[in-house]
């Protein structure tokens, strides 16, 4: 399977905020959450980066989200203007390359890497290059990304099952997984105190779902669950933070996929024929102001997905699919030369050593 060329995709991506006062962000600005916990969203467009966070502990500091290499090397001097205290652990949400490719960043930096034990078990399905076999999705993005060239693959080694707790008496991080959603692997970092959710991208605030890796029925089955957690922030894998609202208009895109794409299956409809449905569907949806946002590039790729799991068969070419696993899971590297469409307004103050 022959690889795409980054500059030849046109890969234009926009996040909107429809809850007023409830999302704020700024692109590769540090946001303070709440006491010893921050926000930083990446440079999606200009360099592929996830979005990040961390929290400073008495002793030490977890940053969610470990990135690709570059930005790992983005993120640190942050850290670092905020606290001297060392990065001791970083947490990969899901295996992707954009959220994981930069845990040897961190490990020079003493860090561990934590993650679900399906992160494990996705690496061993994707990166096949690095457990002996033919290359796999490191070596693919090593051909675009000098970052991930120059680096290595670093499997994490601190795993969980369920949850694992970080808790020094003043702050308190649960590393939760409830089920399959965007990857198999899924892990949530919740601060039950302050009701701040860090999801990765298992909650997105804008048109990034790639769903290649996933199950949209358990991911919405997985979301519901998390959503009785009760979190008054989320702070999304890419796109900006904002109130519970996000996570309700994540799940209701979903569900709103899934009801569209049922009625072409109630109706026996053939893959040419949802294939030809598909720029319909695309503008119903984009017409919902609650949801609207999170239509994109992908939309294709996600009513074939959907249509799949229904019983159906894929209609997409197999270079329009390779496509979208290159947009999300290993590059968002078409964005790297792309112009950037995402703007944000609000502003942070300079934040305070800790």
């Amino acid at each position: 399977m022959s690889p795409l060329i980054p500059n030849k995709l046109v890969y234009v991506l926009a996040a909107m905020c429809f809850v007023v006062g409830r999302c704020s962000a700024e692109v590769n600005k540090v946001e303070t959450v709440a006491g010893d916990v921050y926000f930083h969203e990446g440079d999606l467009t200009g360099k592929g980066h996830c979005n990040n966070g961390w929290i400073v502990f008495e002793d030490y500091v977890l940053v969610v989200d470990a990135n690709f290499p570059s930005g790992a090397h983005e993120v640190i001097p942050k850290i670092k203007a905020l606290t001297s205290k060392p990065i001791r652990f970083a947490f990969d949400t899901h295996h992707h390359g954009d959220h994981a490719y930069g845990n040897q960043v961190w490990v020079e930096q003493g860090a561990t890497p934590v993650a679900h034990t399906g992160v494990i078990e996705e690496m061993k399905k994707y990166e096949t290059g690095h457990y002996g076999d033919k290359p796999g999705r490191w070596e693919e993005a090593a051909k675009d990304r000098p970052d991930v060239a120059a680096s290595k693959l670093k499997p994490p080694t601190l795993l969980f099952r369920k949850d694992m707790i970080f808790d020094d008496g003043r702050h308190r991080v649960e590393l939760l997984h409830f089920g399959v959603a965007h990857t198999h692997g899924d892990g949530f970092a919740w601060l039950p105190k302050e009701r701040i959710l860090f999801s990765g991208d298992a909650c997105v605030n804008g048109p990034y779902n790639y769903v290649g890796d996933g199950d949209t029925g358990e991911w919405i089955k997985t979301l519901e669950a998390v959503k009785a957690l009760n979190p008054n922030t989320i702070c999304p894998g890419h796109g900006p933070r904002g109130g519970p609202d996000v996570l309700d208009d994540q799940i209701n895109y979903f569900k709103a996929l899934r009801g569209e794409v049922k009625k072409l299956v109630d109706a026996r409809k053939k893959p040419a024929e949802v294939q030809a449905a598909v720029d319909a569907l695309k503008e119903t949806l984009s017409k919902q102001p609650r949801i609207g946002r999170y239509v994109g590039s992908m939309f294709a790729g996600q009513v074939e997905k959907v249509y799949v799991e229904m019983g159906g068969k894929p209609f997409q070419s197999a270079a329009a699919r390779r496509a979208d696993e290159q947009k999300h899971a290993h590059a968002h590297s078409a964005a790297l030369n792309a112009s950037r469409a995402h703007s944000s307004t609000a502003k942070r103050a300079a934040p305070v050593k800790r």
